[in-house]
């Protein structure tokens, strides 16, 4: 179908981990006197929940909570069932749930731009949580520049049994149209909330972008200049404003905001498109993408990186580390968000309160690219 791509992430395994097969003559076993079902070929019971609880040392309703994906267990008790279903090769069987609760164990997720890093690492993290929560995800990409995407989409997944439907939406866009959409079963629509109007904001903005200002500012900078994401994102928009917001905390000033649409080439055309002198000692770019792009274009124009400008991102993706300076970069657990997403509409499905999502989170990651402002003391 056209504008669409349908991906299904398997997420049982038909053989057992570190399983081989041995083969004997007929009578062999009779010959040895072996009277072990096992040892005759018979197929070993496969591992249950009361089994992990047994290992484990905790209840059969904690390990049951944690594969239906609920967070709020204490990490060493999390450790040891981990410990205990890897052990003991459990995986959950979907067809005998399924007789069980009468639903299906098959979700559709729908999203778009999953070669981006963000989306990417949701999906990812749904789909774990997904597996671990005994379900199949099913995962459809859209493309949005088709009007109709959706909605063909809805109908691609709906052909199957569905327990629920996980909406992964990144811009305006497609939160409207998820609200619109009828998708005739539990849904939930997981969106970045615009900061502007909701009560609570993210840890990324309320801590992880002043930290990474704090930063700067510690190294003696006093100028900086932002590139933004594209404004139909409200990631993009709540990182401008934390920007701003902890400039102005800071005392410190803004050269202005210029906008990029989240790739490389729109970092390095953020910064040969500027009119007038770059005054700024430090460069603050909404993600790491648009950041390399920016210290390419920067490079070219003669400058050294961070001995004449220093240079920051935003999300920590695998190749930040290898940048030309390593970069200084804000590690997001976009992961864990699409762990939340799947707890909440499992919440829906199964008829249970899940906990309150703590929005996304983050950590300075302080590398090369990022040193004392130009005229300071510790300036080389």
């Amino acid at each position: 179908m056209e504008g669409i791509h349908c991906l299904r992430r398997m997420t049982l395994q038909d053989a057992p981990r570190g399983g081989r097969m041995v083969r004997e003559t007929p009578g062999e076993t009779a010959k040895a006197g072996s009277t072990d079902p096992a040892a005759e070929g018979a197929p070993a019971k496969p591992p249950t929940i009361y089994d992990v609880a047994r290992v484990a040392g905790v209840s059969h309703q904690t390990v049951s909570r944690l594969l239906r994906g609920y967070e709020g267990i204490r990490p060493q008790t999390k450790t040891r069932v981990m410990d205990a279903l890897q052990e003991l090769g459990y995986r959950p069987n979907l067809a005998a749930r399924s007789l069980t609760t009468g639903r299906s164990q098959r979700i559709g997720a729908l999203t778009h731009e999953i070669d981006q890093v963000g989306p990417s690492k949701i999906a990812q993290g749904a789909s774990v949580a997904a597996r671990q929560a005994g379900y199949l995800l099913d995962i459809v990409t859209l493309d949005m520049s088709n009007a109709d995407a959706i909605n063909d989409a809805l109908e691609l997944i709906m052909q199957h049994d569905l327990a629920g439907v996980l909406a992964l939406a990144s811009t305006d866009e497609m939160t409207q149209a998820f609200e619109a959409a009828d998708f005739r079963v539990p849904a939930y629509i997981a969106a970045e909330e615009d900061d502007a109007f909701s009560n609570r904001r993210s840890e990324l903005t309320s801590v992880g972008l002043p930290a990474l200002i704090a930063h700067l500012a510690g190294l003696g900078h006093r100028t900086l200049l932002h590139i933004a994401g594209s404004t139909t994102y409200s990631a993009a928009r709540n990182r401008r404003r934390a920007y701003e917001a902890a400039v102005a905390d800071l005392s410190l000033h803004s050269q202005g905001v210029v906008y990029g649409d989240w790739s490389a080439r729109s970092g390095y055309e953020a910064i040969t498109g500027l009119r007038g002198k770059l005054e700024a000692t430090a460069v603050v770019a909404a993600n790491d993408q648009m950041a390399l792009g920016a210290m390419l274009a920067l490079t070219e124009q003669g400058y050294r990186i961070p001995e004449d400008i220093s240079v920051a991102g935003i999300d920590d993706i695998p190749e930040a580390g290898y940048f030309s300076p390593p970069l200084t970069t804000l590690r997001v657990n976009f992961a864990a968000q699409g762990r939340n997403a799947v707890q909440q509409l499992l919440g829906q499905i199964e008829g249970f309160t899940p906990p309150s999502s703590t929005g996304l989170t983050s950590q300075l990651i302080t590398r090369r690219s990022t040193g004392p402002a130009p005229g300071t003391a510790g300036h080389k």
